[in-house]
């Protein structure tokens, strides 16, 4: 370690915001096309609504504001800044664990889960490297590897921690799994709302749950992976507009956020408008945007996190959350997963589960780590 952590706290400068809502109020209009709302992407109507809210309503300062109610710090770590959330545990002897995020999320995501998991853990919750906060101009990048090695230095190396947990949904799933792999002596275990199961239908067997997840995943290679390929062949050139301008940077994310969640096709039904536009305005402010598309180019031009062969066998839980975007059945995820102790159905939610159904994830994270043997 080149240095200890120091603390953090955020403040976005006024000429930036000033300069945001100047821009927004310049948006350039594309003309939708004559077809169903929201069927070519973003919906022209929504995202109006949501520019002038965004210019004329929205508050920046509350919202940074509520993360800095968090002990943040940032520390040199693998030749990065590091960002991270350390909130002490409010029970006697609490368990360290490690919440990791993904795209495109950001720490705004645990604003409201981090005061629940305290009551049992002391939470660690880094802003991954290249995103946001844990991103500067000319810094190297990362891969999924690479960010499960880092975070296995931060937690060891850095504060301290024999073992700990880890959770995540999304690219954290895979944090967590790779962890769960790379680094079992560390693990108490690991907390996934997303499967690092291997997208390839030549897995899918002849038994009928696994026959009706190869019909999920038909349908997600064919209609829901274009950002994948873009973000992961050529991410540089979509980086120069989303980075250039607020108005195309909303619309990239929000359909993400319309079409993972458990919504009913109306984003505000799972996730507050405010939420929604401080994880957007944390990329905007940080110009993360461009190197948080990085772990899919790594991913695209090497291994599956989890390699051919491998398997995770360190105490697993998993949350399987009826609108995610994947949901393997148990059966194909113990071929990857040799060590599930909790599988729970939950009622509601969707990829995004820590904003939108943050008591309940909290609770079964709760559950499955106080079961296991620290």
């Amino acid at each position: 370690m080149d240095s200890p952590p120091k603390r953090f706290r955020l403040h976005i400068p006024d000429a930036a915001l000033a300069d945001l809502k100047e821009r927004l109020a310049r948006t350039r209009w594309p003309e939708e096309p004559p077809s169903e709302p929201w069927s070519t992407g973003t919906a022209l109507v929504y995202l109006k609504e949501l520019i002038h809210y965004w210019q004329t309503s929205f508050d920046w300062r509350a919202q940074e504001a509520r993360i800095n109610r968090f002990r943040q710090f940032s520390v040199p770590i693998r030749g990065i800044e590091l960002h991270f959330i350390h909130e002490p545990g409010r029970g006697a002897d609490p368990m360290p664990l490690l919440l990791s995020h993904g795209w495109p999320g950001s720490i705004v995501e645990f604003n409201t889960i981090i005061p629940l998991l305290t009551e049992h853990f002391t939470v660690v919750a880094p802003s991954l490297p290249g995103y946001t906060l844990s991103f500067k101009p000319g810094q190297k990048r990362f891969g999924i590897e690479d960010i499960a090695d880092t975070f296995a230095e931060l937690m060891t190396e850095v504060l301290g921690y024999q073992r700990f947990g880890a959770q995540g949904g999304d690219w954290g799933g895979f944090v967590s799994s790779v962890l769960g792999w790379k680094h079992p002596g560390l693990l108490t275990g690991i907390h996934l709302n997303l499967l690092g199961v291997r997208r390839d239908p030549k897995l899918v067997s002849s038994a009928p749950e696994e026959l009706a997840y190869g019909k999920q995943l038909e349908h997600w290679l064919s209609e829901e992976t274009g950002y994948q390929w873009i973000q992961g062949t050529k991410p540089q050139t979509l980086a120069y507009g989303l980075t250039d301008s607020p108005a195309g940077l909303a619309a990239w994310i929000a359909e993400k956020f319309r079409s993972w969640s458990d919504c009913d096709g109306v984003i505000e039904n799972a996730i507050l408008r405010d939420d929604l536009l401080a994880d957007i305005s944390l990329y905007w402010f940080t110009g993360a945007i461009g190197s948080s598309f990085w772990p899919y180019y790594a991913r695209m031009h090497g291994p599956w996190p989890i390699p051919e062969g491998k398997t995770v066998d360190v105490p697993t839980g998993y949350a399987e959350f009826p609108k995610e975007i994947l949901r393997p059945p148990r059966s194909l995820a113990a071929r990857t997963y040799t060590n599930i102790r909790r599988w729970t159905e939950m009622k509601k939610g969707g990829h995004f589960a820590a904003l939108e159904q943050p008591h309940a994830l909290a609770a079964e994270v709760t559950a499955f780590f106080l079961s296991q043997n620290r």
